[in-house]
C-alpha cells in the first residue's frame, strides 16, 4: 500500500547526499524495495549500497522518517512527487571526495606517442597543412612581420631627438609635443617614440615599468608609434594667458 497516495507509476524524488553538494532529481518506481533503491542510488551519489542510511523528506523539506527496512517497498512509505531522499554515507569517505577532480587518475600520453597517432587532431591539421603546419603561409607571415619592422625602424630613424612634432593618432585630437626618445623599449616590442606634450595630456613622466626613458613632468609623457608622429615646425600654441589687458 502506498501511504502517500502515490499512483502506481514512478514518482519524482530529489536525491541528496552527505558526500556531495549537488542534488539530483530521479524517477523511481514505488514497487522497488529499499534494497533495490539503494543499488540504484549507488550510481547517483557514489556510496556503496551497504553503507547507505536513507532518510525521507517531504516536498516542503519536512522530515518524514528513515527508510530503514531493506525488504520494505518504497511505495509503503509516504512518498509523492517532490519528496527528497537523503543518503548518509557510512563508508568513511569524506565529503566532496567524489567532486574533487584532482583525485581522479588521468591518462597522459607522451608527446612523441601522440605525434605518431594518425587519427588525432594534430594529424588532421598536419595532413591538410593547416595551422602551424602551413609552412608557406607561416613564411609569408614572417616576411610581413620583417617588412613592417623594417618600415617602422626607417620611420623611427627619421625622427630626430629634440625635434618638434605633432602626434596624430586616429580617433584622437592632434597634439603638439617634443620628441624625447626614439628606439626599442622593455614594455612592448617594436620601435616607439617618447614624446613630451606641451600640455598635461600624457600618461606618465617618461618612465614605464620602473625604467626611465626620458624626463618630463607627470602626465606630460607618452609613447606612440613612429607612423603617428609628424616632425616639423610646430611651435607651442599660445593660449593668450600672458597677453596684457
Amino acid at each position: 500500500m502506498n501511504g502517500g497516495g502515490a499512483g502506481p507509476g514512478p514518482v519524482w524524488l530529489a536525491v541528496s547526499s552527505s558526500l556531495n553538494a549537488f542534488r539530483a532529481c530521479k524517477r523511481f518506481s514505488p514497487a522497488l524495495t529499499i534494497a533495490e533503491l539503494k543499488c540504484k542510488l549507488e550510481l547517483v551519489v557514489g556510496s556503496p549500497a551497504s553503507c547507505m542510511q536513507l532518510e525521507l523528506f517531504g516536498a516542503q523539506d519536512e522530515p518524514l522518517g528513515p527508510l530503514d527496512c531493506d525488504e520494505a517497498l518504497l511505495g509503503s512509505f509516504p512518498i509523492s512527487d517532490g519528496c527528497r531522499v537523503h543518503v548518509t554515507d557510512r563508508s568513511g569517505a569524506r565529503a566532496g571526495q567524489f567532486e574533487d577532480l584532482s583525485q581522479v587518475a588521468k591518462y597522459e600520453m607522451a608527446e612523441s606517442d601522440y605525434d605518431k597517432r594518425t587519427e588525432s587532431m594534430r594529424s588532421f591539421l598536419r595532413q591538410r597543412s593547416w595551422g602551424r603546419w602551413d609552412q608557406d603561409r607561416e613564411r609569408e607571415r614572417e616576411r610581413d612581420r620583417e617588412q613592417r619592422r623594417a618600415q617602422e625602424a626607417a620611420a623611427a630613424a627619421s625622427l630626430p631627438l629634440g625635434a618638434r612634432c605633432e602626434v596624430r593618432v586616429p580617433g584622437q585630437p592632434r597634439r603638439r609635443a617634443t620628441i624625447a626618445f626614439v628606439g626599442e623599449t622593455d614594455f612592448k616590442p617594436g620601435f616607439w617614440v617618447g614624446v613630451r606634450y606641451d600640455e598635461p595630456l600624457g600618461k606618465h613622466d617618461g618612465s614605464v615599468g620602473g625604467r626611465r626613458y626620458f624626463e618630463c613632468p607627470p602626465k606630460y609623457g607618452a609613447f606612440v608609434k613612429p607612423h603617428n608622429v609628424v616632425p616639423g615646425d610646430f611651435p607651442e600654441e599660445d593660449d593668450g594667458l600672458d597677453d596684457e589687458l
